[in-house]
């Protein structure tokens, strides 16, 4: 059966049939420098000038000027570049480490080509750059070229490979230039949240540091209305309802999918508190379950990481729910609540001054880990049980803002995905 030679999604007054052709009949030529380096020309990178773009600064729909920037005086670029120089608009294509990122030249300034990535120059009657941008990072394309490409963990996009890729695409170009002018927007969009949202963590970042004082202080740089004096330092243990801290139950992988809820790992490393809704099973007996069940307010930290600032990581349980339990590779604190509140603890152990406190505390082998010892000797300073709750309320507003902004640029994601599946043959 012949495959349909149209998208399920069209713009209105589009109706003709898709083309089918080989990759390279679109394309004019194909910028490769592989291999060059300033060395090779007898020459060096500079401080500044024409940045390099390499596989590792081209993003997908981007290019990030922050990542292994290299650059290119004048004289190096005139050598690497003459002929070949790159306009704005044109596709860039990484072709290895990784493989199938694209983005486009975002200006007119120009750049040296570097490692691992291509440009093209298209045949101006054939394809208009932002469609085949778009094309490439289409599903259907980019998991052709994952089965053309060579090599084994790393794989690789060759011109050769490039040759056997058959592509079906629109043959007017004004629809083409719909297609492409729509995706360009949906991207920035994206950016544009990406950009809210990692602003919104740098100034959750900042209060960390500003709202819990620093090495040899007692008072916060930034302090909520109505309060003033200096704060308390208590140890963990101090914080503890018994004095004590405690490890979880052994996670018997073939008791799993069954039985209580079972806090791990891997909620440490959620923006908000634990969610009940994402716990796995795990089936204990009665006697077990009650020895290691959790309960409101319970922080649990992480035992071993593989890198050393990996150590000690926590999170809070603001649920009420009696059938939850938690990891031997955690520990736990049961918070006395008359003293501390769990919500604001929960931020505190995140500022840097506590989080050095714990790294240092961390034993480095082949991993690194850390004891309860370790763990309830750390010193925190607290203030009184009102401008914790005042604090904590702060924060958790912040984390509310940040889960939004998550969603919704999930969403504009998905949506992409959707469409490019859509929209393309």
């Amino acid at each position: 059966m012949e495959k349909q030679k149209y998208p399920e999604v069209r713009f209105n007054g589009f109706s003709e049939n898709w083309e089918h052709s080989n990759f390279l009949d679109n394309i004019q030529s194909i910028i490769d420098f592989r291999g060059r380096t300033p060395k090779k020309l007898g020459m060096d990178w500079s401080k500044d000038g024409y940045l390099a773009l390499s596989a590792l600064n081209v993003k997908n729909g981007y290019i990030d000027p922050k990542v292994d920037a290299h650059y290119g005086d004048e004289k190096l670029y005139q050598k690497w570049m003459a002929g070949n120089e790159l306009k704005k608009g044109q596709v860039l294509f990484t072709t290895e480490a990784p493989m199938g990122n694209v983005a486009q030249v975002p200006d007119n300034r120009g750049y040296i080509l570097s490692q691992r990535t291509i440009a093209f120059n298209v045949k101006d009657n054939k394809i208009v750059d932002d469609f085949l941008a778009v094309l490439l990072g289409s599903p259907n394309v980019f998991n052709t070229l994952s089965g053309l490409s060579s090599g084994g963990t790393a794989k690789g996009v060759s011109q050769k490979s490039l040759s056997g890729l058959e592509v079906i695409f629109a043959k007017d170009l004004a629809e083409q230039e719909k297609i492409g002018n729509f995706f360009q927007n949906l991207d920035q969009s994206i950016a544009l949240h990406e950009k809210k949202l990692t602003q919104t963590q740098n100034f959750k970042k900042a209060m960390l540091e500003k709202m819990f004082p620093k090495h040899g202080s007692k008072r916060p740089e930034i302090r909520l209305k109505g309060f003033s004096g200096d704060w308390s330092s208590y140890s963990v243990f101090d914080l503890s309802k018994n004095s004590t801290l405690s490890n979880g139950v052994f996670n018997d992988q073939n008791k799993v999918g069954k039985g209580y809820k079972l806090i791990n790992v891997l909620d440490m490393y959620l923006e908000t508190s634990i969610d009940e809704n994402r716990l796995t099973l795990l089936d204990l007996d009665k006697r077990e379950f009650e020895q290691n069940k959790v309960n409101y307010g319970d922080i649990f930290f992480t035992r071993s990481s593989l890198v050393k600032e990996g150590i000690a990581f926590s999170n809070v349980y603001l649920g009420d729910s009696d059938d939850i339990t938690y990891d031997g590779h955690l520990i736990k604190l049961s918070p006395n609540l008359n003293i501390i509140d769990p919500i604001f603890l929960n931020y505190c152990l995140k500022s840097s001054k506590i989080r050095k406190q714990l790294i240092l505390g961390g034993k480095s082998t082949t991993m690194t880990t850390i004891g309860q010892q370790e763990v309830g000797s750390t010193l925190v300073d607290i203030p009184s049980i009102q401008e914790q709750k005042k604090i904590g309320i702060y924060f958790k507003k912040i984390d509310e803002t940040l889960n939004l902004k998550q969603q919704q640029l999930q969403t504009l994601k998905n949506l992409k995905q959707a469409l490019l599946e859509k929209m393309f043959v």
